[in-house]
C-alpha cells in the first residue's frame, strides 16, 4: 500500500519517463514506447521527449525539446498514471504556486536539453517500483500530462505516452526459429512425398503451417487483447504474408501509389509504433473513468519540483548535448516525424482486430490484402522455379536411367514428376488460402481502391478454382467408380495429384478434408464481415471450433488411433483458446491483470501445441526412415466400421511397394544422391572427392 506522500514523490519521477520513445532494453529500466497528443496542441509543442529511469543506479536520463507558443497563459498541470489499473495516480499541480510564480504565466521560449540525473535517496524510488515492472513482458501502462488554463478551464496541452521496459513476447529469434523449422519441415516433406505419396510428414507440415496461421489470425478479432498476447501472435505474422517492414519500404510505397491512383483514400502506414494509434478504450489505454481524486501536493514534493525545475532552467540556457546514457538509448526507436494527435474521435485511431495487428508490422489496413497478395505471388514464383529446376534435373536423370535400363534389357515406367509437382502446387495453395481469404473479404469492407478490390476478386476466383476443382473431382471419382477405395489405388494418378486433400484420412472418411476447408472459409468470413460486433465474432468462432472438435470425435477420420488423438488435440486447443478469448470482450470490462494472465495462458497453450506438432512431424519422419520409407498400410473396407482391424493392416489390392511406385522412388533417390555427391562433395570437401 502506497501512502499519498509516497505517490507524490514517485509521481514526478514517472512524469520524467512518461514521454519517452524507446522500444528495447537490456538492463532494468522503464521508458515509453510511444508519445502522442491526446488533444490538439494549442500552447505546448513537443518535438522530442526521451526519458528513461535506470534501476541499477536510480538515475533518470532525458533528451527533451519543447516550446511554449502562446503568451500570458496560466495553467495547472494534471498527471495521470495507470499501470495495469493498479491504484492509478491522479496528481494536480498549480504552476502559480511553485518557483515563486516563475512558470505563471508560461514563459515563451524553446527548451532543449539532455542530461542524466542521479535521483536523491530521499525519493526512495527503488522501493516504490516493484521489480516485476522491469521484467514483465509488454508492460501495460501509460502516463498522461494535461495543462489546463486557469482562467477558461480549456486544456492547453495534453500528451500521453505508453510505458515499457524493453521486454516483449515478440522476438525476432522466435520468428527465425519458427521459420527455420518450417523450411526444414518443407524440405523433408518434399523429399518424403517423392518416395511415398501418402507419407505422414507432408501432412504434418500442413498441420504445422495451419497452426502457425491459427495463432496469427487469433489476434484479428475485434477484442481487447492484452499487449502480451498480441505481441506473441506477431511472431507468426510472417505466415500471413505480413513480414515486418518500415514506412519507407519500396513494396509499401508502391502499394500506396497504386491505391491513390485508383481511388484509394484511406491512410497509409504510419511511422513509429502502432500502439500510439490504439483506440483509447483498448489495452494499454484503459479508460481512466475510475481514477481516484487528485492527490494533494505536499511541501516536500514542492521542494523536489523546485530543485529539478532549476536544473531544467540551466539546461535550457545551455547548448543541447547528448550524454552517454541518453546516447545509448537513442540507438533505439525514437519519435519519427511529428508527434501525432490521437483522440477517441480522431480519424487515425486504429480499431480493434486486424487494423491494430497489421499496423504493428508497419502495414496499413488498406495495404493488408495487397501485401499478402504479393507475398503469395512471390511464394508461388519461388515454388514454381524450384519445381522447374527439379523437373530439369529429373529429365537428365531419366535419360541416364533409360540408358542404364536399355543396357540391362529392363524397362521401368517413369516416375510421374508432373503429378508430383501438381500435388505440391496444391499444398502451396492450401498454405496460402487462410490469410488470403481473410484479407480478400476484409478488403471488400474497406471500399477503398477499385483496383485492389478487382485483384481480390480475381484472387478469390483463382483460389476457389485451385481448391474447388480437386475437391469436385475427388467427390466425383468416389461416386462414379468402385467406391472411395479407388481414390487410394497406388497406381491412380488422382492420388498422386490430390493426396494433400484426403490421403491422410482413412477410406471411409476421405471426405473429411471438406470439414477443414469449410471451417477455414467460415473463420475468414467471421473475422472480416462480423468485425463490428466482437460478441458475434467470438460466439461464431467458438461455435465453429466446437463443431470441428465434435466432428473429430464422432467421425475419427484417421486410419490410426494416434492420428485421431493428434487431430482431436489440435482441434481442442483451438476451441479452448477461442473460449478463453471471451474474457477479451470489451463489453465485459475484465480487469487488466486477469486479462494479461489469460493472454499468457493462451500463449502458453499455443506454444505447447507448436512444440507437440513439431515433435510429431520429425518423429514421423524418423519412424518412416527407420522403416525403410515403407508406405502406410491401410485397410480398404466398404463398411464404416471403426474397429482396430479397419484402422490398420494392409490394403487388399496391394501396397505402393507391390505396385513398384516405391521402388521407382528409391531408384530416383539413388540417382539424386549420386548427382549430389558428384556436384557438392568436390566443392565442399575436395579431399573426399576421390573416395566417391
Amino acid at each position: 500500500m502506497f501512502s499519498s506522500l509516497a505517490w507524490s514523490r514517485a509521481s514526478f519521477i514517472f512524469l520524467l519517463f512518461s514521454l519517452s520513445s524507446f522500444t528495447h532494453a537490456r538492463e532494468d529500466s522503464v521508458f515509453t514506447s510511444s508519445v502522442t497528443y491526446c488533444n490538439p496542441p494549442d500552447t505546448l509543442l513537443i518535438s522530442r521527449f526521451e526519458v528513461a529511469y535506470f534501476a541499477h543506479n536510480q538515475s533518470v536520463s532525458f533528451n527533451v525539446s519543447a516550446a511554449s507558443v502562446q503568451p500570458d497563459v496560466n495553467v495547472t498541470a494534471n498527471l495521470f498514471l495507470n499501470v495495469y489499473g493498479m491504484k492509478p495516480v491522479n496528481l494536480t499541480l498549480d504552476f502559480c504556486n511553485i518557483l515563486g510564480g516563475a512558470l505563471c504565466p508560461l514563459p515563451m521560449y524553446n527548451f532543449t536539453g539532455a542530461d542524466s540525473i542521479t535521483l536523491p535517496k530521499s525519493l526512495d524510488v527503488a522501493s516504490r517500483i516493484p521489480a516485476i515492472a522491469f521484467k514483465i513482458p509488454d508492460l501495460e501502462g501509460f502516463a498522461q500530462l494535461s495543462l489546463t488554463d486557469v482562467k477558461t478551464g480549456k486544456v492547453r496541452a495534453c500528451v500521453q505516452a505508453t510505458l515499457a521496459n524493453g521486454w516483449s513476447t515478440h522476438q525476432k529469434a522466435v520468428e527465425w526459429a519458427t521459420g527455420g523449422i518450417a523450411i526444414a519441415a518443407l524440405l523433408l516433406s518434399l523429399g518424403v512425398s517423392a518416395l511415398v505419396a501418402d507419407a505422414i510428414p507432408p501432412f504434418r507440415f500442413l498441420d504445422l503451417m495451419s497452426l502457425y496461421q491459427t495463432i496469427g489470425t487469433s489476434a484479428l478479432l475485434s477484442l481487447n487483447y492484452p499487449s502480451i498476447y498480441r505481441a506473441f501472435t506477431l511472431n507468426f505474422a510472417w505466415t500471413l504474408g505480413l513480414f515486418p517492414t518500415s514506412e519507407s519500404s519500396p513494396i509499401q510505397n508502391s502499394i500506396n501509389r497504386m491505391r491513390h491512383l485508383t481511388g484509394g483514400r484511406l491512410a497509409d502506414s504510419s511511422s513509429g509504433s502502432a500502439v500510439q494509434f490504439v483506440n483509447r478504450r483498448l489495452s494499454p489505454y484503459n479508460n481512466a473513468a475510475a481514477a481516484p481524486p487528485s492527490l494533494p501536493l505536499t511541501d516536500l514534493f514542492k521542494r523536489e519540483v523546485t530543485n529539478y525545475a532549476k536544473r531544467f532552467s540551466e539546461l535550457a540556457a545551455a547548448p543541447p548535448y547528448l550524454p552517454d546514457a541518453v546516447s545509448h538509448l537513442a540507438k533505439r526507436e525514437t519519435i519519427k516525424g511529428e508527434v501525432q494527435t490521437v483522440t477517441s474521435d480522431s480519424s487515425n485511431v486504429l480499431q480493434a482486430g486486424l487494423p491494430i495487428y497489421v499496423n504493428s508490422v508497419n502495414v496499413s489496413t488498406s495495404n493488408a490484402f495487397m501485401t499478402a497478395f504479393f507475398c503469395a505471388l512471390m511464394l508461388f514464383a519461388v515454388g514454381m522455379a524450384v519445381l522447374a529446376i527439379g523437373y530439369g534435373v529429373f529429365v537428365l536423370l531419366n535419360r541416364r536411367r533409360a540408358q542404364t535400363q536399355t543396357e540391362k534389357n529392363s524397362v521401368e515406367p517413369p516416375f510421374d514428376y508432373l503429378s508430383f509437382a501438381r500435388s505440391w502446387i496444391l499444398r502451396l495453395v492450401l498454405i496460402s488460402s487462410m490469410p488470403l481469404f481473410i484479407f480478400i473479404f476484409y478488403q471488400w469492407t474497406l471500399k477503398d481502391s477499385w483496383l485492389s478490390i478487382l485483384l481480390s476478386v480475381f484472387t478469390l476466383v483463382a483460389l476457389l478454382a485451385a481448391i474447388g476443382w480437386p475437391t469436385f473431382t475427388t467427390l466425383r471419382s468416389a461416386k462414379r467408380r468402385g467406391g472411395a477405395s479407388e481414390l487410394y489405388a497406388p497406381d491412380e494418378k488422382h492420388l498422386l495429384v490430390n493426396a494433400p486433400l484426403y490421403a491422410q484420412y482413412r477410406v471411409q472418411r476421405y471426405y473429411f478434408f471438406i470439414v477443414t476447408l469449410v471451417a477455414m472459409i467460415l473463420r475468414a468470413i467471421f473475422i472480416a464481415f462480423a468485425k463490428s460486433s466482437a460478441a458475434a465474432q467470438i460466439a461464431l468462432v467458438v461455435a465453429l471450433e466446437g463443431l470441428v472438435v465434435i466432428s473429430y470425435i464422432v467421425l475419427k477420420p484417421y486410419p490410426t488411433r494416434g492420428g485421431d488423438v493428434f487431430g482431436t488435440y489440435l482441434a481442442i486447443v483451438r476451441l479452448v483458446c477461442s473460449g478463453l478469448m471471451i474474457a477479451f470482450l470489451p463489453s465485459l470490462s475484465v480487469s487488466p491483470i486477469p486479462r494479461v494472465v489469460i493472454g499468457a495462458v493462451i500463449a502458453v497453450i499455443f506454444a505447447v501445441a507448436v512444440v507437440v506438432t513439431i515433435i510429431n512431424l520429425f518423429l514421423n519422419f524418423f519412424l518412416l526412415a527407420r522403416n525403410g520409407f515403407r508406405p502406410r498400410q491401410q485397410e480398404v473396407s466398404d463398411n464404416d466400421s471403426s474397429s482396430s482391424s479397419d484402422r490398420s493392416g494392409s490394403r487388399s489390392d496391394g501396397s505402393l511397394l507391390e505396385k513398384g511406385v516405391l521402388a521407382k522412388g528409391f531408384g530416383y533417390a539413388d540417382d539424386w544422391i549420386g548427382l549430389a555427391k558428384a556436384m557438392v562433395v568436390p566443392a565442399v570437401a575436395p579431399e573426399l572427392a576421390c573416395g566417391i
